[in-house]
């Protein structure tokens, strides 16, 4: 695979931005999606200063239609699917168990599992047919543990580990890949509304074995290393990258 396409949902901060800038250093052809224009466009014409080819389609992950019509998109205009990469997810509201409802279950479960879902729907149609193509799923530490406060953000990741391992099994032998980068505390606008204060973050900072933060950056790199197909013998794994989190 000389230049592969890749397609990156949630793409315009934070895991995801670093994302699509890590692929286009390698030279990738690159989709960005997301929800904000003006981001996006500001996106775009980074990752084409770096001379490679790219675009950007308005996408909700929410709605199957803007997930078929980025796929399709995609393929009208590079000729095929290689690598996609789907981060796209909120932190949803915090709280107790005895706090949540139906709402704030909705609001992030219809993003981080149900946009999963189908977001790998649609890019399976087209990698299957090419008998190629590597899907990596952006998770959590808190996909394999739990966490007070957070119980439906933790549910909803747990839901992203399972059906990673379920969609790698589905297509084990046809040449698609399905895997699992499960970041850490990560320094990014998502984590800083979720701990919600400076005392926060710093609290759950010295729960992680390293003592600091993850950059985007590194998290970036390891999602091109598992995506590679250099790294054809690998689906259906999770890939911690959390500072020893899982391991303490």
């Amino acid at each position: 695979m000389n230049t592969p396409v890749v397609l990156i949902t949630g793409a315009l901060t934070g895991i995801g931005r670093a994302t699509a800038l890590a692929f286009a250093k390698q030279g990738a052809r690159i989709v960005i999606a997301g929800r904000r224009d003006e981001a996006g466009q500001k996106l775009l014409a980074e990752i084409r200063d770096i001379g490679v080819e790219a675009e950007y389609w308005r996408t909700d992950v929410r709605h199957e239609d803007d997930l078929r019509s980025v796929v399709d998109k995609t393929v009208a205009r590079f000729g095929r699917l290689d690598i996609a990469v789907n981060n796209a997810a909120t932190e949803g509201t915090g709280g107790l168990v005895t706090d949540q409802t139906a709402e704030s279950y909705a609001a992030t479960f219809d993003t981080n599992v149900l946009g999963t879902l189908l977001s790998m729907k649609h890019e399976l149609r087209v990698m299957l047919p090419q008998r190629s193509g590597s899907i990596v799923n952006i998770s959590s530490a808190y996909g394999s543990v739990g966490a007070a406060g957070a119980s439906v953000y933790v549910a909803s990741k747990h839901a992203v580990e399972g059906m990673t391992k379920s969609a790698a099994l589905e297509t084990a032998g046809t040449g698609v890949r399905v895997n699992v980068v499960a970041p850490g505390t990560t320094d990014t606008g998502m984590l800083t509304r979720f701990t919600n204060t400076d005392d926060n973050k710093a609290a759950l900072v010295s729960t992680v074995p390293f003592k600091r933060l993850a950059t985007p950056e590194e998290i970036a790199h390891v999602i091109v290393f598992v995506a590679s197909a250099d790294n054809s013998y690998m689906t259906g794994a999770s890939i911690p990258v959390d500072g020893g989190m899982l391991a303490d």
